[in-house]
């Protein structure tokens, strides 16, 4: 990234407009696989097919780390390694990968959910683990963490004893300086707070980078604190104007009570006006108004998918 563009190994800007390909950050923690339908090179020409340019994968902390109980089949050098060679696979085809720490927990507790902040007994090893996997690969994204929520912003960036989760927090700070302790030079995205909704403070308390190359990540969602374009201008575009900004999950609604495309219309178009990349949720064929596909070959499911697709289609 230079600025508040990202840019090609050649230095020319680029806008990253994809999808969310879910799965990896549950089934190897539930105990029957690590992706949730196809990973082979036919799944990732269908999602080429909609002129992707980037996957988004959320991963599993107790998978990365083989702990709490999780099967060494799905976890460990199995995960990554699987994870890695998917990856390669994108980059192959001529997408980019943004790959997250989405499922995190402390202690003996299983990471089976978004918790509301990192935490310091694993996820600094599970960062470094991402980390030195991708290190020399500046087509992958790192994120963070997900979405944070149900803390302010002195605990998401400092975390420990300015957050009361009821354990030892783990900020964006430290987060960020566990990913740049292996020598990862990648881009880094730091989701906002209030489940990335809100980046209402993300300039004043934006971590340090030594490497210069952190951008904000916001979740967007019909029905979300900040979703119309008001909200937008005031909350996101300040931080646009000073570094990359991608939705790393958006859709129709946040509850699936609508198959629709209103709210993504909106959501895209002020997108793309403001440079701001994104990656609509979700690559699979849960049979949720969500869903943006009915089968692996890249149908859309419904309206909001026929949506994603053309809209897609009709980006550089």
């Amino acid at each position: 990234m230079v600025g508040n563009e990202l840019v090609d190994a050649s230095g020319g800007a680029i806008q990253l407009h994809g999808v969310n390909r879910s799965g990896t950050e549950y089934a190897c923690i539930d105990g029957w696989g690590i992706f949730d339908g196809p990973s082979d090179d036919a799944s990732i020409s269908a999602i080429k097919s909609w002129n992707a340019n980037v996957v988004h994968l959320g991963l599993n902390e107790d998978c990365i780390l083989g702990i709490n109980g999780v099967a060494a089949a799905y976890s460990g050098s199995n995960y990554m390694n699987a994870i890695v060679d998917y990856v390669n696979r994108l980059h192959a085809q001529g997408l980019y990968a943004e790959i997250s720490l989405m499922w995190a927990a402390p202690g003996t507790t299983r990471a089976h959910g978004h918790p509301p902040i990192l935490n310091q007994d694993h996820s600094p090893a599970a960062l470094r683990a991402i980390a030195n996997a991708f290190k020399g690969d500046p087509k992958t994204l790192i994120g963070l963490q997900s979405e944070p929520h149900d803390i302010g912003w002195a605990c998401w960036r400092d975390g420990g004893s300015a957050c009361s989760v009821g354990y030892a927090a783990l900020g964006m700070q430290g987060a960020l300086d566990a990913v740049r302790s292996t020598g990862a030079t990648n881009v880094v995205t730091a989701s906002g707070i209030d489940w990335a909704n809100n980046l209402s403070q993300w300039l004043t308390y934006r971590p340090s980078d030594s490497a210069g190359q952190l951008m904000a990540e916001a979740h967007v969602y019909g029905g979300n604190s900040c979703a119309n374009t008001a909200c937008f201008d005031a909350n996101y575009a300040p931080v646009a104007a000073q570094v990359p900004v991608i939705f790393g999950e958006t859709g129709e609604t946040y509850d699936d009570s609508s198959c629709g495309s209103t709210n993504i219309a909106t959501f895209l178009n002020w997108a793309d006006a403001h440079n701001v990349s994104y990656e609509p949720w979700v690559w699979d064929t849960w049979g949720t108004c969500g869903s943006l596909i009915s089968n692996y070959n890249g149908t859309p499911a419904n309206a909001y998918g026929t949506y994603v697709r053309s809209h897609l289609q009709s980006r550089p």
